[in-house]
């Protein structure tokens, strides 16, 4: 069994193999979305498919929808060439349930593939029909937190942006240029109404996709490049909305043992694609069975029905508790957590670590005793049993593929929102006090010992990719395993830098606490597994 539009029609053979496979009529719904598409999303990765196709899938089953999504990616051209295209848009969702079962379903709610490419006049024109389309009533993103972003590390734009600013919207080549130049056709067009809605996994996502998008709104309207009014339609959220929201759902990269489970049943579609920008795609997707969106209900021209298929549309407020619960308390901090002594410690599945006796308590006191006291409950998602869930159900999860690796990506960006935001809470609150932190400031001396690249046996490793790699590191060239001296000025520079942490650590508290740590976890070999014991008994 391969994947196309005129494979699956053979329904019966799909079945037999226990796949799913959509209920609708596809052709139909297609020819409907290019007449009068409703929804185009930005990003084709993983969790889009696995996540917010398949959402428009339920509802699409269940007569609740008669269009489909389109996709466009504006980074990576070769996912749509190689692995959209030649699959006619279908691709399957393998969900990883925790107690070893797994569903597999072909997802067919994406109906068209488009390259972002401002240089391409076919594919060009064809997004400029998508975006002047009255009926289009959202533009959904899932480009990570790096696509929001216009600066270089010193501050300065990027020279593509820059670029772009100077030569307005006809042919940009930066992403957000070329989003912005499209909505520029949608204000000519008649000032139409959209919703332009990030699903990041990033705090105030709405905001920061608003601000890049105006930033280029006012360069252009500053310049003359554009018609007068257009910065004030981007700036109006009754014309153009940047609602907020909130994604958890766990997609890890497509692995070799899903991959022959689906062999094993007859489907041959299983390679997967690197592309030349070092994608890893696959015709497949595999993910967690738990998922939540939250969205603020914020759409000038309407939205799918989301809300029949699990979305909870609601106030921004809400949003942002949500929002905080999950990426400053319940789930990102324990992942980070994992993710820096999983690398320390030789781990290369997140599951295993939860096996780890000093491993599983240090995320249930980091989760329940130093996080829970500063969440604000946003009454709609329980933080103390979301996180329950979290450590009881998600992250032990054997089936899921996931890896410390993955993880520890990003991580210098990741620690100020992860970390920073309730030793923020603590140092503001009248009943709590800093120094009642214990495991956060040793999950930052983990990661200041992560820096050193080697583990906790004496083996280098290689860390993985961060846009602050290289200078943190250089901050401790001069450090090695068993030096025993006082690390305070190599550490400084790291620690005072509320870009990396979210506040000075030493303004705050916790500075000298954190060198202290990190001279006890640079002590030899095997001292990141006795500091451990010594702190989560």
């Amino acid at each position: 069994m391969k994947l196309s539009q005129e494979t699956i029609k053979d329904t019966k053979e799909w079945e037999a193999a226990g796949f799913s496979l959509p209920q609708f009529d596809r052709e139909t719904v297609t020819r409907a979305t290019k007449e009068a598409p409703v929804w185009i999303h930005l990003g084709a990765g993983n969790i889009f498919r696995a996540f917010t196709a398949n959402l428009q899938q339920t509802l699409l089953n269940e007569g609740k929808a008669d269009r489909g999504i389109i996709v466009a990616e504006g980074f990576d051209y070769e996912i749509i060439e190689k692995m959209y295209k030649p699959k006619d848009n279908l691709s399957v969702l393998v969900t990883l349930k925790s107690n070893g079962t797994i569903e597999k379903t072909v997802v067919g709610s994406i109906v068209e593939s488009i390259e972002m490419d401002s240089e391409n006049e076919t594919e060009w024109a064809r997004l400029k029909e998508i975006f002047t389309a009255p009926s289009l009533q959202m533009v959904s993103f899932t480009i990570t937190e790096k696509g929001y972003n216009l600066n270089a590390a010193d501050g300065s734009y990027f020279p593509a942006v820059n670029a772009d600013f100077a030569a307005g919207p006809a042919r940009p080549a930066s992403y957000i240029g070329k989003l912005t130049a499209l909505l520029y056709e949608r204000f000519m067009a008649g000032q139409l109404p959209v919703a332009m809605v990030s699903m990041d996994n990033c705090s105030h996502n709405g905001s920061r996709l608003f601000q890049a998008v105006d930033a280029y709104a006012s360069a252009w309207t500053s310049g003359g490049l554009v018609e007068d009014g257009f910065q004030a339609y981007i700036e109006n959220p009754q014309q153009v909305s940047f609602p907020w929201s909130m994604i958890d759902k766990i997609t890890p990269r497509p692995d070799d043992s899903v991959k022959e489970m689906l062999k094993k049943d007859g489907f041959e579609d299983v390679e997967a694609v690197v592309t030349g920008k070092n994608t890893y795609v696959a015709p497949f997707v595999n993910a967690e069975e738990p998922q939540y969106l939250v969205i603020e209900n914020l759409f000038p021209n309407g939205h799918p029905a989301l809300d029949e298929a699990g979305v909870i549309f609601t106030d921004k407020e809400t949003v942002d508790k949500v929002e905080k619960m999950k990426v400053c308390t319940c789930l990102n901090p324990l992942h980070t957590a994992l993710a820096v002594y999983g690398c320390l410690l030789g781990y290369d599945l997140i599951a295993d670590e939860m096996k780890d006796a000093q491993l599983a308590k240090l995320v249930e006191i980091i989760g329940y005793t130093e996080g829970l006291p500063v969440v604000v409950n946003p009454g709609i998602l329980d933080p103390k049993d979301f996180i329950d869930e979290v450590l009881q159900v998600r992250i032990p999860n054997p089936f899921m593929p996931d890896t410390p690796q993955r993880i520890a990506t990003d991580t210098s960006q990741k620690l100020g929102i992860r970390f920073g935001e309730t030793i923020k809470a603590y140092a503001a609150s009248d009943s709590l006090k800093i120094s009642d932190l214990k495991l956060i400031p040793l999950v930052l001396a983990g990661w200041c010992r992560y820096l050193l690249a080697v583990d906790d046996h004496g083996a280098a490793f290689t860390p993985s990719s961060d846009p602050l790699l290289e200078s943190s590191m250089a901050c401790l060239k001069n450090v090695s395993l068993g030096d025993s001296r006082d690390f305070h000025a190599d550490l400084s520079p790291l620690l005072s830098n509320p870009a990396i942490f979210g506040v000075d650590l030493y303004e705050v508290g916790l500075g000298s606490t954190v060198e202290a740590l990190f001279a006890e976890l640079t002590a030899g070999p095997g001292a990141v597994r006795s500091t451990l014991k010594k702190y989560t008994v």
